[in-house]
This record gives C-alpha cells, sequence and structure tokens, in this order.
C-alpha cells in the first residue's frame, strides 16, 4: 500500500511513516510539487499509488474518475505533522480495508 502525499502534507510523513507505509513518496521527491491535479492523478495511477491529500480537489476528482487511483482525504485542519502521522498509524486497518475494496474511491479520515 504505496502512498503519495500532496503538498498539502508534510515531505517528512513519508520518513515517519516508512515502516507502515513502505514505497510511500511525497509529490516534491518525485518532481511533481508544481504539477496540477491531473499530472499528480495520472502519476498515481501509473505508479500504483493511492493519493493522500489535506484538499478537496483529489476527493471530488475521484467522484468523477473513479479508481485508481484511490484517495485518502484527511479532515484535521490546522495541525502538526505527529498529528497526521497518529491519524495515519491509528488508521492502518481502515485504509488497508478502502484499498482492497474495488467499489470505494475516497475515504475521509479524522473528521472534527
Amino acid at each position: 500500500m504505496k502512498l503519495l502525499f500532496d503538498e498539502s502534507l508534510p515531505p517528512r510523513l513519508v520518513e515517519l511513516l516508512s515502516d507502515i507505509y513502505p514505497g510511500s513518496k511525497h509529490v516534491h521527491s518525485e518532481q511533481l510539487g508544481a504539477a496540477d491535479d491531473a499530472a499528480l492523478w495520472a502519476y498515481a495511477k501509473a505508479n500504483q499509488f493511492a493519493i493522500v491529500s489535506k484538499d478537496s480537489d483529489f476527493a471530488e476528482r475521484s467522484i468523477l474518475e473513479s479508481t485508481p487511483p484511490k484517495v485518502v482525504w484527511i479532515r484535521l485542519g490546522n495541525c502538526s505533522t505527529a498529528e497526521i502521522e497518529q491519524l495515519l498509524r491509528s488508521e492502518y486497518q481502515t485504509l488497508r480495508a478502502f484499498i482492497e475494496k474495488d467499489d470505494e474511491v475516497c475515504l475521509l479520515l479524522g473528521q472534527r
């Protein structure tokens, strides 16, 4: 289960979560920091990533274009990197089940 973290999330998450989400990347490490949403979508699809974002853009795109890729929408508002890390660790089983289901396109995590 590889995650592609978009610009709205800290690049440090890749390292912090490498033990449970191996192979994950941040858009900056893939030279996609300035890319538009369509380019990120295509990259995630071609490389079998699930997109993780705090923005609604990919959630909306997932409804229109379906999967792959899957989208994980982090709904924590202003928060620390540690809070995002903890959320993704605590929701590992939920995220894993979501990735394995063919009929689900977007997972919302951390609604406040």
